[in-house]
């Protein structure tokens, strides 16, 4: 009687192990084998993509994903063909950094259904609604508000040392896109909240990566008496004219310190490793994937980039820490109405182009069509993960010809 008693035991350990073993291979069978394709307009030279080929190159290795970069891919027909190359080569998600990738990547998207695709900064996902697209961005006006609060308090110490000193700053912008117009907003809140008496000059460049036209951008504005001078432009012209001049710098997407050590001050940047790992475990998992995803200080995505303690003025880092618990527990609104006019009137209602509708020829139409001012604040990146503020605010002023 003990014996059969045994065998029925062990018989019963031998059926739950081998039921055990099943139930791991079988969620083995049902783990998708990602490989990743990056596309990025530059190479690493552009400090732009170079954050996005460092998160990507990061995550994949922690993952173990197989990455494939295709870098220098211009906003034309050969992003479409970088894709479908990519999807020759066996990646099931493809992701474009720039802007205007989007609708080569919408027309791969189409073609290839069984490949996830996913681009940053773009504005279609939300009514495209295909199942393998979408759009990614970040609450960065977060980040440029606090490297803001740092200029900031550079420009109070300057002054206080030397009380001639102007309240004027100035800023290198790529395109009068709402991305660009959002983040120097942002930025020139953040310095408005120590010094309100502050004034921006911005000047566009009309391209994305130019070191020359953008360090003579920043050579004028410094020659217009701005005292301290910030970017969204790609490369290094504007960091190395600052550096030249003795002028102050904040930077964007990453640290200038090696490079200009007398100059940078602080920047923001976008931590893409987070919105890597959501869509490839989404991917592995065979999980349906948000068409238009923001991250923000909350949860990693929005980051400042070293702060230079050599140049900024003293207590910085605690006033950002003081700043960054305020922004993400809601205390601080960036877009709060009542900290801006436009033409001397606070906005009580702005209606933005968030859906992006096109007209007869298939182009952007520019129809503001939606409500954004929400409870006496600028919903920005509420409506979709792109930024859409494309507001000139007083304060700021725009130097020459803007440029498309």
């Amino acid at each position: 009687m003990k014996m059969k008693k045994v065998f029925v035991i062990v018989l019963a350990l031998i059926l739950a192990i081998g039921c055990i073993s099943c139930f791991t291979a079988c969620n083995k069978e049902q783990t998708t084998t990602v490989k990743f394709g990056l596309i990025t307009l530059h190479d690493e030279s552009s400090t732009y993509d170079k954050n996005f080929i460092d998160a990507a190159k990061a995550v994949c290795k922690e993952m173990g994903v197989e990455l494939v970069i295709k870098s220098g891919i211009e906003e034309d027909q050969s992003c479409y063909q970088a894709a479908a190359d990519l999807v020759d080569q066996g990646c099931n998600i493809i992701f474009a950094d720039s802007f205007g990738h989007e609708p080569f990547i919408i027309k791969a998207a189409k073609e290839f259904t069984n490949v996830q695709f996913f681009h940053a900064t773009g504005t279609n996902a939300h009514t495209e609604k295909l199942a393998n697209f979408h759009n990614a961005f970040a609450n960065i006006y977060e980040g440029r508000y606090l490297a803001g609060v740092a200029a900031g308090m550079k420009l109070a110490a300057m002054k206080a040392a030397n009380p001639a000193t102007a309240s004027k700053i100035g800023y290198v912008g790529a395109f009068t896109y709402a991305e660009v117009m959002s983040g120097y907003t942002s930025y020139y809140l953040g310095v408005k909240s120590i010094v309100p008496d502050v004034t921006m000059e911005v000047i566009f460049t009309g391209s994305w990566y130019q070191p020359t036209w953008e360090k003579t951008a920043a050579t004028t504005l410094i020659n217009n008496g701005c005292v301290l001078i910030s970017q969204h432009a790609d490369s290094m012209g504007a960091p190395t004219a600052c550096q030249e001049a003795g002028v102050p710098n904040v930077t964007y997407n990453v640290s200038t310190k090696d490079d200009t050590p007398n100059t940078y001050l602080i920047g923001s940047k976008i931590n893409w490793g987070v919105y890597y790992k959501y869509i490839i475990e989404k991917v592995q998992k065979g999980e349906a994937i948000e068409y238009d995803w923001v991250g923000g200080i909350e949860n990693g995505t929005v980051q400042l980039t070293e702060l230079n303690t050599a140049v900024a003025a003293e207590g910085t880092a605690a006033k950002l820490e003081e700043v960054k618990a305020k922004l993400a527990s809601g205390e601080i609104k960036v877009f709060d109405t009542n900290t801006f006019t436009v033409g001397g009137v606070k906005l009580t209602s702005y209606k933005a182009d968030v859906d992006d509708t096109k007209n007869a020829e298939g182009k952007s139409d520019f129809n503001h069509e939606t409500e954004v001012i929400e409870g006496g604040v600028f919903a920005e990146s509420v409506k979709r993960s792109a930024p859409y503020f494309d507001i000139t605010i007083d304060g700021i002023s725009i130097i020459g010809e803007p440029k498309y």
